[in-house]
């Protein structure tokens, strides 16, 4: 009772500082204008289509782990890049908390909030989905756990090792406050030294929960490594350890999502995934601003009600996905909901990469390069934000968010099917069990089509 009165108490308190406009919008820019509706319903069709024509023609084999070599990285050559990216960021890191607190408290002009919610959270992500994810080099956390285990001279592990009942719910609640409140929803992101405050203090629970229960700590309850090492599933660059130092190899981008979850919290974690970035989009729409407002006059509610509105939301996207396993465990008798959910949770992960892709590269294109005029100016001497997007015409970036999120559908697809020819005895009874996953996808994917067809408002 008291740890749920705690977490209402918690929840209760981050209304204090929740807000109604996204922090992923590129405001003032000829980009916020929405996909036209052709483009929208041709996206939809050939959703539709290329489903339909890939389930007829797939047969009883598909291959899972194929990889084409393409260069041996030398041992000396990871090292230094490692070790000199893993210096520069926790630089970054560094800095995101001094200027924050002591900088200006503008967040255009602070590198604490130009750095953090775009380059760090966002591009990062997007990093892991084109290379896999780098965090278990990048993260400050390991690397202040590394230095006390240096102190110590052995590795701390001060309550034993992590209880397996904890499972991945840690990183997904830190996921849901985060990223889908804080950053979603708060005024936090405009604000550099609550921005500060944040990475600080999350900072200071991951060091200590590692210093309690060891590294697993960082792998089940590190939030952003749970999402980042969920986004490399995708990727299709992997590396291979070798005696000389790591092979990387070329692969189909749904090969990593063939391969199961390990529990049932990761389910969640990938659900919550999918429905956050969708959300996030949602917020820039003028359905969004009816149904906050609606409810708020309806309920006599203050702006806390967006929070409600994203908490009732993923509640029914993680019944619909359970819903689903059942329906398919109903249809293939496999041994139980939880293992089906477990087994097909990764292939919908492309989607929620697809649609973080389309909805946020030109978000962290056009901060990036604020981040260099600001850090530029904190070295040397203040210079305009260099416009690395003035080569992108408004019919291309159309195209290319349509594109984007249809082929994350595809391959989504792909995956599952992979999957169900592996899981279930026939070719028809995986079909039959697929269906259900294949019409939830859809959905998924038609829902993410037509967030992007909306107006983008403040």
């Amino acid at each position: 009772m008291n740890e749920r009165r705690g977490l209402f108490t918690f929840l209760l308190g981050l209304t204090t500082f929740v807000g109604v406009a996204s922090a992923h919008q590129v405001q003032s820019s000829r980009f916020t204008a929405p996909i036209p509706l052709s483009l929208l319903f041709g996206g939809a069709a050939v959703t539709v289509a290329a489903t339909a024509a890939w389930l007829a023609i797939t047969g009883e084999r598909s291959e899972k782990g194929r990889t084409w070599p393409a260069f041996v990285l030398p041992k000396h050559v990871a090292t230094i890049v490692r070790y000199g990216a893993r210096a520069v960021f926790f630089a970054g890191f560094l800095v995101t908390i001094v200027r924050g607190f002591t900088g200006p408290q503008i967040a255009a002009e602070n590198v604490a909030t130009v750095f953090v919610w775009a380059v760090w959270f966002k591009g990062i992500g997007l990093l892991s989905i084109l290379v896999g994810s780098p965090w278990r080099v990048l993260s400050p956390w390991r690397m202040l756990y590394d230095g006390l285990t240096r102190i110590e001279g052995d590795e701390i592990a001060a309550l034993g090792s992590y209880p397996s009942w904890l499972g991945s719910w840690p990183a997904l609640l830190g996921f849901v406050v985060g990223i889908g409140i804080l950053e979603n929803l708060t005024i936090v992101p405009r604000s550099p030294a609550a921005t500060a405050a944040v990475i600080a203090g999350y900072a200071a629970v991951m060091v200590l929960g590692a210093v309690a229960f060891g590294r697993e700590w960082f792998r089940r309850a590190d939030a952003l490594e749970v999402l980042y090492r969920l986004f490399g599933r995708v990727a299709p660059v992997g590396f291979v350890t070798t005696d000389d130092g790591y092979r990387v190899v070329f692969r189909p981008p749904w090969t990593g999502c063939t391969y199961p979850v390990e529990r049932f919290g990761l389910v969640a974690f990938v659900v919550a995934t999918v429905y956050t970035v969708s959300f996030d989009g949602f917020t820039n729409t003028p359905e969004f601003q009816g149904l906050l407002f609606g409810l708020r006059n309806l309920l006599s509610t203050g702006p806390g009600t967006s929070v409600f509105i994203y908490v009732l939301g993923l509640t029914g996207f993680v019944a619909a996905f359970v819903g689903v396993s059942v329906v398919m465990e109903a249809v293939s008798e496999s041994g139980g909901w939880r293992g089906t959910a477990v087994a097909f949770a990764p292939t919908v992960v492309p989607i929620a990469a697809a649609y973080e892709v389309a909805h946020n590269y030109p978000f962290v294109v056009e901060r990036l390069g604020r981040l260099v005029a600001v850090a530029w100016s904190l070295v040397v001497a203040p210079i305009e934000p260099l416009d690395l997007l003035g080569w992108l015409s408004v019919p291309v970036f159309w195209g290319s968010q349509v594109l984007l999120i249809v082929a994350g559908h595809v391959i989504a697809v792909v995956a599952a099917h992979a999957v169900a020819v592996a899981r279930y005895e026939t070719l028809s009874r995986a079909r039959r069990a697929h269906l259900p996953l294949v019409v939830l996808m859809v959905g998924y994917t038609v829902l993410s089509l037509w967030i992007i067809s909306r107006p983008v408002v403040s």
